[in-house]
């Protein structure tokens, strides 16, 4: 089992920045990709950004946010990031970190079928 807990959502303006924090805890040599997800109201869960947990971190990202959001992991805390940057009204969601069971060699699904553990999210919300 591995545990997962968001931090760091909130309310920006556009252009702002925020960066979101996910706790990994629990069982966690079981689990080598680790993504972040969001679900805007309506809308089915999108896939944004996933990482190796062990090696090479290989960040891969949706397109809409490249260039923008920036997934990173510090493994003597467990804690995997998502830095949001340049934030825009459509980036308003409930934000998800997830992890896979299992070793994996590439992390590059941003398939919400394909991951096991779920945190309970961090709402990010921009408007002005």
């Amino acid at each position: 089992q591995v545990q997962l807990v968001e931090s760091g959502g909130g309310s920006v303006q556009p252009g702002g920045s925020l960066r979101l924090s996910c706790a990994v805890s629990g069982n966690t040599y079981g689990s080598t990709c680790l993504g972040w997800f969001r679900q805007a109201q309506g809308k089915e869960r999108e896939g944004v950004a996933s990482i190796r947990t062990l090696g090479g971190a290989s960040p891969y990202y949706t397109d809409s946010v490249k260039g923008r959001f920036t997934i990173s992991r510090d493994s003597a805390k467990n804690t995997v990031y998502l830095q949001l940057n340049s934030l825009a009204p459509e980036d308003t969601a409930m934000y998800y970190c997830a992890a896979r069971k299992g070793r994996f060699a590439s992390c590059t699904s941003l398939n919400f079928n394909d991951y096991d553990y779920w945190g309970q999210g961090t709402q990010v919300t921009v408007s002005s």
